[in-house]
């Protein structure tokens, strides 16, 4: 099952368009796709069986299909290689930062860039449809709506000024957050634990790993951080990127005005998004 949002619509994908979930489910459902996360497990087993009208559809209307989550958590170094091109020793235990829901954008449009070095950083988002708290790692899957790629876009300057980095502030500009094209459930993938991820800019490949090269999967992710607070039903956690930001570049490379970014995951579609001047 492949949930969108379609112009602020909730949208079941499939292969002859897009069903809108309010008007398929006679109003049982309402349009907003958030309401709907709450409502996960209800949603589901009427998706199940529900009788659907797909249409032809406009991607460029698609915005980010968790358009208000409560919580949006990320990790960082959790590919072994991106943790040895950052030049940090492989962490202990996932290390967490947060980035604020302004940032949130969907997955296509432009990104406006700011003052200083603009870097990109491709990411498997997961996407919680069932309240966790203390889930122990093997029965995390049950907590997880679905998966949808991401990118953690990241100012670099302000995020490396110190005395102490500012990861949070650096990596939620206006944007800077952009998910999609769908939420994919898990059961719609051979294996969610190893997909292939990848990052191009105009064309020229950047980034490209397997989700199984995580060094904390998914399942130990959410064990890790519902042991110290909820997750609730439309929370999102950036899982990481892969080796070949522009920051471990040599030369460093960072995005500028015209640059075309494309993030993809084997099975989650694609985004792809346009860079353009600062808006002041």
């Amino acid at each position: 099952m492949k949930l969108a949002n379609l112009a602020g619509r909730a949208v079941l994908v499939t292969g002859d368009g897009a069903a809108d979930v309010a008007r398929d489910s006679d109003g049982r459902f309402g349009p907003d796709p958030q309401a709907v996360l709450e409502r996960w497990t209800e949603f589901r087993e009427w998706a199940r069986s529900a009788t659907l009208a797909p249409r032809s559809f406009d991607e460029a209307l698609l915005g980010p299909p968790v358009p208000r989550p409560r919580q949006i958590f990320a990790i960082a170094l959790n590919y072994r290689a991106h943790a040895a091109e950052s030049g940090f020793d492989i962490p202990a235990k996932a290390s967490v930062f947060t980035k604020f829901a302004s940032s949130l954008t969907g997955p296509s449009g432009d990104i406006a860039l700011v003052d200083g070095n603009v870097d990109w950083e491709a990411e498997l988002v997961v996407v919680i449809g069932r309240e966790a708290r203390a889930v122990r790692e093997q029965d995390a899957w049950d907590h997880v709506a679905g998966l949808t790629n991401g990118q953690d876009v990241s100012e670099r300057t302000r995020q490396l000024a110190g005395p102490a980095p500012q990861f949070s502030l650096a990596k939620s500009h206006p944007g800077f957050s952009p998910i999609g094209p769908w939420i994919v459930t898990p059961d719609e993938l051979e294996n969610p634990d190893d997909l292939e991820i990848a990052c191009a800019i105009n064309g020229e490949e950047v980034q490209k790993s397997r989700t199984s090269d995580l060094i904390f999967s998914v399942p130990v992710l959410i064990e890790q951080l519902s042991e110290v607070l909820p997750l609730y039903p439309g929370d999102l956690i950036f899982t990481g990127t892969p080796s070949g930001v522009g920051l471990a570049s040599h030369p460093q490379r960072y995005l500028a005005a015209g640059d075309v970014l494309t993030t993809r995951i084997e099975g989650l579609g694609r985004m792809t998004h346009r860079l353009v001047a600062s808006r002041g």
